[in-house]
Parts: structure tokens; sequence; C-alpha cells
């Protein structure tokens, strides 16, 4: 059933394999797609989604960022982009699905222990959405440097323990992609 449900939901599309204009710290072996209009339209939402897929048939599991041009884009590893055959420049077909259920996010080791050391920011935690903890996770994990991680740890802490499900002070729509 789950496998005719990601059959039916399936998007299918070619597009060019990109290099960031400014890869910034990373090394340069990552590479990214943009989603035709077209294509991130039939997702179930605006922000970020997780989806399962295949780049050139070889499958993969990932989430997709908004642009801030009514599209998703999709960070391809080195890795993926060497199983998949696909180099800087060439036209790939993708095939993707929503991920059903979005797939809890990996809760980093400093968030884990502040939420640990407050049972109120816990308790908000458990009782948010999957996509709401996507986001925290997020938050925290775009800090460029770890006084800032540090703060975003702290401030993610207060502002779950005085009940506030969803992160603020973050550009959902795009802020991620402005150095591509």
């Amino acid at each position: 059933k789950d496998s005719e449900m990601a059959k039916t939901n399936s998007i299918t599309f070619s597009t060019t394999l990109l290099r960031p204009a400014e890869p910034g710290n990373e090394d340069d072996t990552w590479a990214f797609i943009v989603l035709p209009k077209t294509a991130s339209e039939k997702l179930p939402r605006r922000g970020r989604t997780s989806v399962e897929g295949t780049l050139n048939a070889y499958p993969f599991q990932a989430t997709l960022d908004p642009d801030g041009q009514l599209s998703h884009w999709l960070k391809v590893s080195k890795e993926l982009r060497e199983s998949a055959g696909a180099n800087i420049g060439d036209l790939v077909t993708v095939q993707i699905s929503p991920a059903d259920p979005e797939p809890e996010p990996k809760l980093p080791d400093d968030l884990q222990e502040a939420l640990a050391a407050s049972p109120a920011a816990k308790a908000s935690w458990d009782d948010t959405t999957t996509i709401a903890r996507v986001d925290w996770v997020h938050w925290i994990e775009a800090a460029k440097l770890a006084k800032t991680r540090q703060v975003r740890v702290n401030n993610a802490c207060d502002m779950l323990a005085s009940g506030k499900k969803r992160v603020c002070c973050f550009d959902q729509s795009g802020y991620y992609s402005k150095s591509l």
C-alpha cells in the first residue's frame, strides 16, 4: 500500500546539476538541483519537505529547502552525485515522493542536553509537530559560529519552555539559498 501511495504521489522531472557560487567553508564537492516550479507545486508544503526518490535511478532520502522563488532546492552530496553517475552541468532525472510520515530530525547533542535540563522545554518539544522540530533543529544547525549556536540552543529552550511551538526569527522561505 505504501509503495502504491508513493507511486501515486511521484513527481518526475529533469534538471541541471549545479555547483554553488560560493560553497562556503565546506569543500566544493557538493552540488544542488533546483526543482522546476511545476514539480515544487505538487509538494505538500512550501517550506522544508522531506522526500524519498531517485537521482538518475539511484535512491536517496533528503529534505528539500525552499528557494525563496516559490520552488525548492536539494543539496546533492558528493556521494550521491558519484553513486548516480552525475557531474556538475549534467541533465539529471529526478523522481521524488513526499516522505509520509515526515521523518523525525536527528537531535543534535547540545540541544538534546539542553532539553533534558529543562522539563518545560522538553514537554513543549514533545508536544509540537515533526515539521516544527525539523525547523528548530535546522535553525540551530544553521548557525555559523559556535557562540551563535549556543545562543540559539538557549533561546530555543527558553521559547519552548514558555510554550512557543514554532521557532521565531527564522526565514523559512529561502534564507539558505542566497549563496546558491
